[in-house]
């Protein structure tokens, strides 16, 4: 008899679907074949996160834009999605997931920092708390609730140093001369770094591991460009060519990459602390 907190069990509870195999993938993550062939991924988390994660692919998939993979089944500890068959990405490919993605953020939310339907307020960015308080002005929204609470772990941890924090700080008090002209809130993934960009066989991108949540459309941009993504050039052509973004962005991409650098700083050291003051020097 499979133990009822092996994946397998899960999927098996969880679609109400027989299992045909499981191979694990990771401590926490298996493919599992269900009766009739459909292939599923079978995640163990926090509770917390599962139910944020769940709620979030099924915010962004109600967009009907960007594609992500069905949520199969989720409870407790264990989130079910389709498993997505993946190939090379393409300039092509690029494109249409930049016009996807423009798309996404067009459909909006209630405000900046508003949590999916039915997702948590006490929520994560991969395996960072991260707490979602809804907020009608993006600067003030952004330093109170995206940068300031990681600066202070990140200071707390001795990960970053008074000197550097304090730089940091001056830049969240210039936000509002530093952000550009005022956008609504977006429908953001909210951990938009090449890892979570899954590139189809078919031609198309499918999101995964979201943080989903109403913020700046920029700041899913920012983390694309943080740790690099095949044909970053067409993604951006693809979201100019639908929704063209403000004069300057270039010139704002730190100031967003730095609520991604202080979470990296939290969860795995100076380096990215080092990182996250230089950008805040550069602005």
């Amino acid at each position: 008899m499979t133990p009822p907190d092996e994946p397998g069990a899960a999927a098996a509870r969880l679609t109400g679907a027989a299992v045909q195999r499981v191979r694990p993938l990771s401590g926490d993550i298996a493919e599992v074949v269900l009766d009739g062939g459909r292939a599923v991924m079978v995640k163990r988390g926090d509770p917390r996160a599962v139910r944020a994660e769940a709620a979030g692919l099924r915010w962004l998939a109600d967009a009907r834009t960007v594609r992500v993979p069905a949520v199969r089944g989720a409870g407790g500890r264990w989130l079910v999605t389709d498993r997505v068959p993946t190939g090379p990405p393409s300039p092509e490919a690029a494109f249409r997931f930049g016009r996807d993605l423009a798309a996404l953020h067009r459909t909006g939310a209630p405000a900046f920092g508003a949590p999916p339907p039915d997702g948590p307020r006490e929520a994560f960015v991969g395996l960072a708390p991260m707490r979602n308080v809804p907020g009608d002005d993006w600067p003030a929204w952004y330093a109170e609730h995206r940068v300031l609470p990681y600066l202070r772990t990140a200071f707390d941890q001795g990960t970053v140093r008074p000197a550097g924090a304090a730089v940091v700080e001056r830049v969240c008090e210039r936000l509002p001369d530093l952000v550009g002209p005022p956008e609504p809130p977006a429908r953001l993934h909210g951990d938009l770094w090449n890892g979570n960009v899954l590139w189809g066989a078919d031609g198309h991108a499918r999101l995964i591991d979201p943080a989903a949540h109403g913020g700046h459309r920029e700041t899913d941009l920012a983390m694309l460009d943080l740790f690099g993504c095949p044909h970053l050039d067409r993604v951006l052509d693809g979201y100019q060519d639908a929704a063209p973004l403000a004069a300057g962005r270039e010139d704002r991409v730190g100031l967003h990459q730095l609520f991604p650098l202080l979470v990296h700083a939290v969860l795995f050291g100076r380096t990215y602390a080092e990182q996250a003051v230089a950008v805040a020097a550069r602005l």
